[in-house]
């Protein structure tokens, strides 16, 4: 018995090998899911869903859909928004709010942009953190030592 590839290509969620950046794949949750709890993983994300709970990616992107409804703390590299979003976005490399979204929380990052027309309420700190994501600090002072 032979099986069809088309039956697991039609799943609206979970999807990967959609192209992201650095050439690995992006998982995607569905604009048919509620999510209630901790998403977690080493590959980039696209949420078109609702979430409750947190999101860490560490050192992935997050893209967030314009239909995507979230209640959550954010940990990534990249962020992405142009949904909603409520809870604190932390995205060491860059934070884009494009003029779709709605976003309230704080923001922490080392780059930042809000396009026209986007809703913010909540904190912004930017600067260059020399930290990045998934770095424990004995490696940091190892680091430090050396130079």
């Amino acid at each position: 018995m032979q099986t069809n590839n088309k039956d697991t290509q039609r799943a609206p969620f979970a999807t990967s090998g959609i192209s992201g950046s650095g050439g690995h794949g992006t998982s995607y949750l569905g604009p048919g899911l509620q999510i209630k709890g901790e998403i977690s993983g080493n590959e980039d994300l696209r949420l078109d869903s609702k979430v409750e709970g947190s999101i860490s990616i560490g050192g992935f992107r997050l893209t967030v859909g314009p239909g995507a409804h979230l209640n959550a703390d954010v940990v990534a590299r990249e962020a992405i928004i142009s949904g909603q979003v409520k809870g604190d976005i932390r995205a060491h490399d860059r934070i884009e709010i494009l003029k779709s979204a709605s976003v309230v929380g704080d923001l922490t990052t080392s780059k930042i942009v809000i396009e026209e027309g986007a809703y913010m309420n909540g904190g912004i700190e930017i600067g260059n953190q020399n930290k990045p994501i998934g770095t424990d600090l004995d490696t940091l002072l190892k680091g430090a030592k050396k130079a």
